[in-house]
């Protein structure tokens, strides 16, 4: 099992801080993507943004990480500062 989290304005847009995907097996991070998108197709176009960010187990991914079984993604929006 997988724990899906969303930080900052993309949880607002969403509407959830998080959930858990079932997989038998490791997979890449866009393959988690699809599944999410799957199960949640309202969400897709928030999701498919290109500024989305995304860690694995807190450190920075990309959509060819590897996610291993029971781990922690987390897809947030670019952080922006002043």
């Amino acid at each position: 099992m997988i724990k899906v989290l969303f930080f900052g304005q993309l949880k607002e847009q969403i509407g959830v801080a998080g959930f858990e995907v079932i997989v038998d097996d490791d997979i890449s991070v866009s393959q988690l993507l699809d599944k999410v998108i799957k199960a949640h197709p309202k969400w897709a176009e928030d999701l498919s943004h290109e500024a989305v960010l995304v860690a694995v187990d807190q450190v920075m991914a990309n959509a060819n990480t590897l996610v291993p079984v029971s781990c922690e993604v987390a897809f947030f929006p670019p952080v922006t500062g002043g």
